[in-house]
């Protein structure tokens, strides 16, 4: 097995060069892939500096998205380089050797496995469990409300039992911040769908995964950092402007993947409203409490 680590930049060069410096010298990694998406600032020539014998930097043609950039990325690995496996991590990730090496250790074993990840420990919401079931469509709208989620999170996680007491577990979709596949297995289904900007990418590798005979495994003795949206929310702030990326991810997803029809379509965009309201309230609520606070703060 040949491993290469794969990270997507866009705009957030000091994020990456971080991350390409700790893991630079990991002896499970034979080479790192740093993909430029089209940045509009000097991300590409401050990355240029992280040349070397064991770190390549290349440049996409355009901006299409986190799906699109990270196929470039593979393809690269895999054709340059001779990868049978890839580590796919976000810039805002920090992993250990010992949790990487557990991790490509599974594909050893096991050549029904195609994608394979480790427990979440997100600094801003803690140690989470970042793999669920397939969802339905009733499932991937309660999964999106700031609330519902709330509410569901019994029937929208696997219960704990599934998880407590156990090295690692078979899952449906695990979160994409941080994961390892194999290559010839990822390309073969086709890889991230490049009609997807941003988000809703981990339901499709599922689906396409899944549909190819192919398992994900979540490995639950090992756990790797993650700075919650640190990378998306330089290029993207405002959570209305996030919201309307993810419904449009959504969409195409419940669309392409689970075939819904008009009169579906026309509750989830009812639903997008409802959700929208929710973060213009909440955001209204954070804003008025933000100024007692800085008032009482005064007194």
């Amino acid at each position: 097995m040949k491993l290469n680590c794969v990270i997507l930049n866009y705009n957030d060069a000091r994020t990456t060069a971080g991350l390409v410096r700790r893991i630079r010298d990991y002896a499970v990694l034979d080479g790192i892939v740093v993909v430029d998406n089209c940045s509009t600032d000097d991300s590409m020539k401050r990355l240029e500096a992280l040349r070397d014998e064991k770190v390549t930097v290349i440049e996409t043609e355009r901006n299409g998205g986190y799906g699109y950039g990270n196929n470039r990325g593979v393809r690269y690995a895999v054709g340059e380089n001779g990868a049978t496996h890839v580590l796919i991590v976000n810039p805002d990730v920090d992993v250990s050797e010992r949790c990487v090496c557990a991790m490509l250790q599974i594909f050893a074993g096991h050549p029904e496995v195609g994608v394979v990840s480790a427990r979440m420990r997100d600094e801003t919401y803690g140690d989470l469990k970042n793999a669920w079931p397939s969802r339905t469509f009733s499932g991937e709208l309660l999964a999106m409300g700031p609330i519902s989620r709330r509410l569901f999170r019994g029937i929208l996680e696997y219960p704990a039992s599934y998880i407590n007491g156990k090295k690692a577990v078979y899952v449906d979709t695990v979160h994409g911040s941080l994961l390892m596949i194999d290559a010839a297995k990822f390309l073969r289904c086709g890889g991230y769908d490049e009609h997807m900007f941003l988000y809703q990418e981990e339901s499709v590798l599922a689906w396409r995964m899944k549909k190819n005979g192919f398992r994900t495994v979540l490995i639950l003795n090992h756990s790797y950092r993650h700075a919650h949206s640190a990378s998306i929310s330089k290029s993207f702030s405002g959570q209305m402007e996030r919201q309307k990326l993810r419904e449009r991810s959504v969409m195409y997803y419940l669309s392409r993947y689970l075939e819904i029809g008009f009169a579906k379509r026309l509750f989830t965009k009812m639903w997008f409203l409802i959700i929208r309201a929710e973060i213009l309230t909440a955001e209204a609520i954070e804003k008025r409490t933000g100024k007692l606070r800085r008032n009482l703060n005064e007194c």
